[in-house]
């Protein structure tokens, strides 16, 4: 019974990094809101927040174990494992349903996030004039990102090491999308899609003993732009990991009430009826170095209610909502088994 109960607890913390790998990937949805909905969220902080001194002793005088035990290694080690094996495979799915069905994936997330904001609001207690204040600024930046034009793409190192530090606060920042700032920064196409695509690539080549990349400028550009930026983010999930648990340590309502206006303002990076605006200089469209055109920013509208595409997506909104829901009965019903 314990042996069984043992591996479910393990596939359901893999699932967990799963959903939490794909929303990084999918600009305007946070890692770090599944995390949260899903009950997850704390322990993650502080479970990073034990990569310290202390842990790096431990793996200097070889306590592997006491390391392991030390950081919640089992925990660490499935989450991190499903959102690494979501980057190859479910934000692929989610790729092509982005591409074709683009309008019903956005209501879906708009629902998710809708509920989302529900699930946080219900659970925070403390609605002082002081915390609601800190919940509109939250909404303010939130708004303010979303409203922000991208940059142009920058495949210097150093650079693409900053965004490493910027994209993994998708993960650590429930509301902040790091795949959204990645856009602003200009480097969402090359980090998230050519390098992973390359890196697909190579580790297919190293598994059939083909070692011919090694010859591949291309692709050692690549290589070098995915090492630069997964260093990055390890970097920037530890040092944020410690700053956010410090922070929910001593002020925990007003980190809260930040992180309800964070969600609450990336609603307009997922509004559903948008249309792209895309960068034009001396009267042409600029294009990525694969040939892409460059977003600059979306138009807004609002649905017409005659096109029946539109029920549907409202639908499709109201299924987001749902999974919400069903995520936050899992999550309260694996808190009172303890997993």
């Amino acid at each position: 019974m314990n042996a069984t109960r043992n591996l479910s607890d393990k596939i359901f913390l893999f699932i967990k990094g799963l959903a939490m790998g794909a929303a990084n990937k999918v600009p305007g949805v946070s890692g770090g809101t599944v995390a949260f909905v899903v009950g997850f969220y704390e322990e993650l902080i502080y479970s990073l927040r034990k990569i310290n001194r202390k842990a790096f002793m431990l793996l200097i005088n070889r306590r592997y174990k006491s390391f392991y035990q030390y950081v919640n290694g089992r925990f660490l080690l499935l989450i991190f494992a499903g959102s690494t094996f979501s980057y190859f495979s479910v934000s692929r799915v989610l790729d092509f349903f982005l591409h074709h069905y683009e309008l019903f994936v956005w209501s879906t997330f708009f629902g998710m996030i809708l509920g989302s904001i529900y699930y946080i609001a219900k659970e925070f207690k403390n609605w002082s004039k002081k915390n609601i204040f800190t919940i509109v600024i939250g909404i303010v930046i939130g708004v303010a990102i979303s409203l922000m034009s991208p940059a142009k793409e920058n495949d210097n190192l150093w650079f693409v090491f900053f965004c490493g530090i910027i994209g993994v606060s998708g993960m650590t920042l429930p509301g902040l999308s790091g795949s959204f700032i990645l856009i602003l920064l200009g480097n969402y196409v090359l980090l998230l899609v050519d390098s992973v695509n390359e890196l697909s690539k190579t580790i297919v080549d190293i598994f059939s003993w083909n070692f011919e990349f090694i010859h591949d400028q291309v692709r050692l550009r690549y290589l070098k732009i995915i090492g630069s930026f997964t260093l990055g983010s390890i970097f920037g999930l530890v040092v944020t990991s410690h700053i956010l648990g410090f922070l929910l340590k001593k002020w925990h309502q007003i980190v809260t009430a930040i992180l309800i206006g964070f969600i609450a303002g990336s609603l307009g990076i997922v509004w559903p009826w948008k249309k792209d605006v895309y960068k034009v200089e001396n009267g042409n469209l600029l294009l990525d170095s694969q040939g892409n055109k460059i977003i600059e920013n979306y138009q807004r509208y609002l649905p017409d209610l005659s096109d029946t595409n539109n029920w549907y997506a409202i639908g499709f909104i109201l299924l987001g909502i749902l999974i919400l829901l069903v995520l936050e009965r899992y999550g309260n019903s694996m808190k009172k088994l303890k997993i």
